[in-house]
C-alpha cells in the first residue's frame, strides 16, 4: 500500500501519546478527501501501536475543525444532484467508528470553533477541553441537511433532547461555557493556556494506567445500550482482567507506601 506524506495533518507519537493536529488552518481546518485519507493512515498507525498510551486531536490556527470543505462538492446552483451519503459512508463512519474503537482514551484540544461534521468529530472523542472562546455551531439546517458522522448520536445523549433539538432546528453558536453546561465537554481553560494543557495531558496519558483507562472508555460506551445488570456484569470482568496487571500491583504498593504510583501501562 502506498503510504501518503502527511499534508493535511500533523501526526507524531511521544512517550506513546500521538498527536493529530488537523492542519489547513487557512480553510478552518475543514475536512476535503485528503485529509480523510491521512486520518485514516493515521489509524493505522494507532491500531498497530503495541505501545499507545493515548490520543490527543487539536486543530491548527483559530478553529479546530469547520466541518466539510464545500468547496469539493459540486455546486447545486445548476441544478446538479449528488449523493451526500456516499461520503459519509467511505469516510465519516469508519473516522468515528474507529476513533470510538481505540482502545485508549482520546482527547479532544477544541481550540476554536468546531462546526458540522467538525462539531461532531468533537463529540467522538472521550474527553474534550474547549479553550474560552470555542464554539459548537450545528450548521446544517442552513443548507437543508440535518447533522451527521454521529451528530444526532451524540448531541441528545450529551445535551439532552430538548437542547439537540433547539441546537439542531436553528443552528445557533453554542459558547463553550453554553457547552460545559450542557455536560458536552469536560473543562474551559483559557486560549492562552492551551499549550500547556495539551503537555499536562499528554504527561497524565503518558504516566497513566492505561489499560485501567482503556477499560474504563470501554464500560462508559457500553453503559448507553446495556441494562444494569448487565453493565455491572461488564464491570466484573474488566475488574478481573484489571486485578492481574502490573499496574494494579503498582498501584496497591505505591497507596501502601504513600507515594505516587509509577504505571507503566501493563
Amino acid at each position: 500500500m502506498t503510504r501518503l506524506a502527511y499534508e493535511q495533518i500533523l501526526f507524531d507519537i511521544q512517550d506513546g501519546v500521538a498527536r493529530i493536529t488537523l492542519n489547513r488552518p487557512a480553510r478552518l481546518n475543514s475536512f476535503t478527501q485528503r485529509m480523510h485519507a491521512e486520518l485514516s493512515q493515521a489509524l493505522d498507525v494507532l491500531e498497530a501501536e503495541p505501545g499507545l498510551r493515548g490520543v490527543i486531536l487539536t486543530g491548527a490556527g483559530r478553529a479546530f475543525c469547520a466541518g466539510q470543505d464545500l468547496a469539493e462538492r459540486q455546486s447545486a446552483r445548476d441544478g446538479a444532484r449528488r449523493d451526500l451519503s456516499e461520503m459519509l459512508k467511505r469516510w465519516y463512519r469508519p473516522l468515528i467508528l474507529r476513533l470510538r474503537a481505540l482502545p485508549v482514551p482520546v482527547i479532544c484540544l477544541m481550540n476554536g470553533v468546531a462546526a458540522g461534521a467538525g462539531a461532531s468529530l468533537v463529540l467522538a472523542c472521550d474527553v474534550v477541553v474547549a479553550a474560552g472562546s470555542a464554539r459548537f455551531v450545528q450548521a446544517f439546517s442552513q443548507i437543508s441537511l440535518l447533522p451527521d458522522a454521529g451528530g444526532t448520536y451524540f448531541l441528545p445523549r450529551l445535551a439532552g433532547q430538548a437542547r439537540a433539538m433547539g441546537a439542531v432546528l436553528f443552528g445557533e453558536p453554542v459558547s463553550a461555557q453554553q457547552a460545559l453546561d450542557w455536560g458536552l465537554i469536560w473543562q474551559v481553560v483559557p486560549d492562552e493556556a492551551l499549550p500547556q494543557t495539551l503537555a499536562d495531558l499528554a504527561r497524565r496519558l503518558a504516566c497513566g494506567p492505561t489499560r485501567a483507562f482503556g477499560a474504563a472508555k470501554q464500560a462508559l460506551q457500553a453503559s448507553w445500550s446495556n441494562t444494569l445488570a448487565e453493565q455491572i456484569d461488564l464491570e466484573a470482568q474488566w475488574q478481573q482482567s484489571l486485578g492481574y496487571t502490573e499496574d494494579y500491583l503498582e498501584g496497591m504498593r505505591a497507596f501502601a507506601e504513600k507515594r505516587p504510583p509509577a504505571f507503566r501501562g501493563c
